[in-house]
């Protein structure tokens, strides 16, 4: 029976969680892609350790596999940081194969040329993964907002900043208690720097903004200020006063300017992010037409991420291969 093979390229948390999903919901993505879809190849740097959770997969440490092999149709990316995984997308958008991508690092470096190459092989390229987890904000921008301009954006783009903050003011934590506590439920890194210090949340920022604006600010020049300076006693008083402190990320076109800043903030009662909490991300969006959309949901772990890896990939279907003619009934809109 013919089948739609896909690669994963990395198969830590995200890439595992991208094997469950393809795994578990075999009947809805038949459905879609009018064929089954199968993991074919898992690129991984210690395959011995991998090979029980799925038996039935190649694992492979050799790259070149991948790119030579030319029934993979579909590659999922899920590696760490921006090499290799820059030039994995690269030479497989250039051998002709539909790529998906959760890494923020990289793309928000590398994002815009990866879419143009695409475009010049007319390939798919999906990165909604890359920001906010299992919120659909890229495609929301992409399909679904195509007539509103929108002015502005405010969001909460990192959970492990929102989760240690919850924490800190729901249970009088302090935020080195606070971050263990992270740390010991997988929603921070044993290096949390990238999340603490607002590094994580600028990279998406930088990938939100290059979509709604075509064009970023001098980032050089962006306040960039992250949380690991928040006290105890500050969420306190904040509280005291109904008020609660939120890592927001934010970009702005004002007359004819972008500008942006993460930081942390007070925000009252209000504010359509006070009642953001936990892991979970929210993007506020100030529109020309349907005036203030925000949207939310879980921010990080395996299957938000996963989630829209999964549903680009149903995206990329619908959109390319149809028309390639190597899938036949088509029940995603």
């Amino acid at each position: 029976m013919k089948k739609l093979s896909v690669a994963i390229l990395g198969f830590g948390t995200v890439g595992q969680g991208v094997r469950d999903v393809l795994c578990n919901h075999q009947d809805r993505l038949k459905e879609i892609a009018g064929i089954p879809v199968e993991i074919s190849t898992i690129l991984i740097k210690h395959p011995e350790k991998h090979h029980t959770k799925a038996p039935h997969v190649r694992f492979t440490t050799d790259f070149q596999s991948v790119l030579d092999d030319p029934a993979i149709d579909v590659v999922f990316e899920a590696i760490v940081g921006k090499e290799p995984a820059y030039s994995y997308l690269r030479q497989c958008i250039i051998a002709g194969k539909h790529v998906i991508t959760a890494n923020k690092e990289m793309f928000q470096a590398h994002g815009q040329e990866l879419k143009q190459l695409a475009a010049e092989y007319d390939v798919g390229i999906g990165f909604d993964a890359t920001t906010a987890g299992g919120i659909p904000i890229i495609q929301t921008i992409q399909h679904l907002l195509q007539v509103n301009k929108i002015n502005r954006v405010q969001a909460i783009l990192n959970g492990t900043s929102n989760y240690i903050l919850t924490d800190m003011r729901e249970n009088g934590s302090t935020f080195d208690d606070a971050l263990l506590k992270a740390q010991s439920l997988g929603y921070a890194e044993s290096d949390p720097t990238n999340d603490i210090e607002g590094y994580d949340a600028l990279y998406k920022l930088k990938i939100l903004c290059e979509l709604i604006f075509d064009e970023q600010p001098v980032w050089e020049h962006v306040k960039c200020v992250g949380i690991s300076q928040i006290s105890a006693k500050a969420i306190k008083q904040e509280a005291a006063s109904g008020n609660r402190i939120k890592h927001i990320a934010e970009i702005a076109l004002t007359e004819g300017a972008i500008t942006a800043n993460i930081a942390p903030k007070s925000v009252s009662a209000e504010h359509p992010l006070y009642a953001i909490e936990g892991v979970n991300n929210a993007i506020h969006m100030k529109t020309d037409i349907i005036g203030d959309l925000t949207l939310s949901g879980p921010g990080a772990g395996a299957f938000p991420t996963a989630s829209a890896m999964v549903e680009d990939f149903c995206h990329i279907v619908n959109k390319h291969m149809k028309a390639e003619g190597k899938v036949t009934t088509i029940a995603y809109s």
